[in-house]
């Protein structure tokens, strides 16, 4: 009997690349992978896939992509770190095209399950002001006022996945990512995350001899970081359950402050900076952090790979990429 399809949309970026790679150590023998950059600039590609560059924010494209599809994987974005979110508002919108063609077409070619990859930016503003913050739980989404533009699309897909459910029957399932890191991503160019961000910065520092950083923010902003392993696994175990019929946290619960996390990057290096903070540049809220009280409860399990085992992994790789001399646009090919 032939193996069910799975599609992941968004393959060629940082968690899509690495959930593809995932499903084939898993020994998966009928993968769909999409992207809409060209691919030489997907970050990982693997033979034995059918690899396919698509706009999905186009409902034919959509159409292709789920054509004989049994789950789908929706990470695909336009996004990026918070430089990226708060000055690129209406892209970040526009990404609520690639959600609502893709429902559309799964319902049509009778997907089975259907993924859809939110953030933790879907959150109140108001509940996030205090560096000090305890953890986020999933009803704090509402009253809405999430991040603008980004977190917009991403509460307003999160409701289409909703209405799809309700309305059509399509099994859906949504996590809200909080900070995904790791290798195989991007680490310069604008759209960078912080982990990769203050990775890359102390790297140069040391390379060049002038051994100060400038910061976003005070560095007082806190956050949660998860690791690219923790979030792979707990989105095909979101995925395969029958019982996670809402939007739940998917993140570490590991909270740390901005200069905490630029501590341990330059003990990592083995150096010390003088740090310099750019009040005027976007830092976003000043805390978030995961509860993980519901993903407990639902799974037996929550993402538990220490934010400096994570970090040690992320700059051997960035470090070993800018040694090369490799920028945003090389890629891990391995067809």
């Amino acid at each position: 009997m032939e193996e069910n399809l799975i599609v992941v949309c968004g393959a060629g970026g940082f968690i899509g690349g690495h959930l593809v790679a995932d499903l084939l150590r898993q020994g998966h023998t009928r993968i769909r992978a999409i992207d809409l950059k060209p691919f030489d600039r997907w970050y990982q590609r693997f033979p034995g896939v059918e690899n396919l560059s698509l706009d999905l924010r186009e409902l034919p494209a959509c159409r292709q992509a789920a054509n004989d599809a049994f789950w789908i994987y929706n990470h695909a974005a336009d996004m990026g770190g918070m430089g990226f979110i708060e000055k690129n508002k209406a892209l970040c919108m526009m990404s609520v095209l690639i959600n609502t063609h893709l429902l559309k077409a799964a319902r049509e070619a009778g997907v089975q399950r259907f993924y859809y990859a939110s953030s933790a930016c879907v959150y109140n503003g108001a509940k996030q002001t205090d560096p000090n913050i305890t953890g986020l739980k999933e009803e704090d989404a509402y009253p809405a006022m999430p991040e603008d533009g980004y977190g917009w699309e991403k509460l307003f897909s999160e409701r289409m996945c909703r209405h799809y459910t309700e309305d059509f029957g399509l099994v859906t399932r949504l996590a809200r990512y909080h900070n995904v890191y790791g290798p195989n991503g991007t680490f310069d160019g604008g759209r960078e995350k912080a982990p990769a961000a203050i990775c890359r910065k102390v790297i140069s520092a040391k390379r060049s001899g002038r051994h100060e950083i400038e910061i976003w923010g005070s560095g007082e902003q806190t956050r949660s970081f998860m690791y690219i392993d923790d979030c792979v696994y707990g989105t095909q175990a979101i995925m395969r359950s029958e019982d996670i019929t809402f939007p739940i946290n998917l993140g570490s619960e590991e909270k740390v402050s901005i200069n905490q996390l630029v501590d341990i990057v330059e003990s990592i290096a083995g150096v010390k900076l003088e740090r310099r903070y750019d009040l005027t540049a976007p830092k976003g809220v000043n805390g978030r952090n995961s509860d993980n009280t519901l993903l407990r409860k639902m799974l037996g399990w929550e993402p538990s790979i220490p934010l400096r085992t994570g970090l040690e992994k992320t700059y051997a790789w960035i470090y070993d990429q800018m040694m090369s001399g490799s920028s945003k646009d090389a890629v891990v090919n391995l067809s």
